[in-house]
Order: structure tokens, then C-alpha cells, then sequence
């Protein structure tokens, strides 16, 4: 079976960020928060396969906001072969800009969704440096339309430190 969701930026995996996590984000009711996930700082999945993950990627000054959601949808698009179904500015709670990119691939005969959203984030430090957030959510059509509600309520409350 095709692994549909994880880290769409392959290089960038070895950079993952370690420690305390860097974000809030809540988990909704009829999800549960999974623990030791190789790859994510958080991630969290209903019984029916939706998923929800946050990876956390230390970039230095490498990029903004525009170079890593065009990077992003590239990766996705061209080696994933996931279609385009549309893009969207989002922000964070604590009111961090964001793009919102949405794609959708069948699996087995079977339509599956996934949405990206990038964000960039400054850390407050002399050097300059930011950190890549990447948020994901996805699973099969179905499944993610029953759960939408849970998915944006969890969207609407993570917040980057």
C-alpha cells in the first residue's frame, strides 16, 4: 500500500527539529494523540485512518513562506503524483501566516485527501533563523469529510511559539 501521507520534503527530514514541541495544537475529540512518531512532533489519528501530523523543521535563514509552499507543492505534485485541488491563505491561532495546499490521489481505486499547510515562523534571536512547521492532514475522502469538523477545529487551535 502506497504511504500517503508523510514528509513531502524528504531532505528536510534529517533536520527535524528535537525536544519540547515549539507549537500547541489540541487534539479533537474521536482522534487520539499517537506517541514516539518516528518523523513528527505530533500526530494524532482517527479510528478510521485520518491523520493529523505536525513536523517542525529547523531552515536557518533558507526561504520563506512562498519558497516552501512552492517547494512543497512541487514535491507533491510532481514525485508524489497527487493532483492539485486548490490553496488557501490560513493563519494560527496566534495569527502566523500560512498557505493551505490541498491535494487528492486514488489509492487502490479508492479517492484519499491530503492537505498541507506550510508556515514559516522567525525565531525571536539575533540569528535570524526560522523554523518550517509543516501541519498535515489526511485519509480517505470519506472518512476526512465525516471528520472536516474535528480536522478545522484542531487547524484553528494550533499556535507557534
Amino acid at each position: 500500500m502506497r504511504t500517503w501521507i508523510r514528509l513531502m520534503l524528504l531532505p528536510l527530514a534529517l533536520l527535524t527539529a528535537a525536544c519540547s514541541r515549539p507549537f500547541d495544537v489540541k487534539t479533537a475529540p474521536g482522534l487520539v494523540e499517537l506517541d514516539d512518531q518516528e518523523h513528527y512532533e505530533y500526530r494524532a489519528i482517527a479510528p478510521e485512518g485520518v491523520v493529523v501530523g505536525v513536523k517542525v523543521v529547523d531552515i536557518g535563514q533558507k526561504g520563506d513562506l512562498a519558497f516552501w509552499a512552492r517547494a512543497a507543492t512541487l514535491r507533491i505534485r510532481q514525485l508524489d503524483g497527487y493532483a492539485m485541488l486548490g490553496a488557501a491563505d490560513v493563519k494560527t491561532r496566534d495569527g502566523t501566516t500560512g498557505r493551505e495546499l490541498r491535494f487528492g490521489h486514488d489509492e487502490g481505486g479508492k479517492p484519499y485527501l491530503y492537505t498541507l499547510r506550510v508556515f514559516v515562523k522567525h525565531k525571536g534571536w539575533p540569528s535570524g533563523s526560522s523554523r518550517l512547521f509543516l501541519v498535515e492532514t489526511g485519509g480517505p475522502k470519506d472518512e476526512v469529510s465525516r471528520y472536516q469538523q474535528a480536522l478545522d477545529w484542531m487547524q484553528s487551535s494550533l499556535a507557534l511559539d
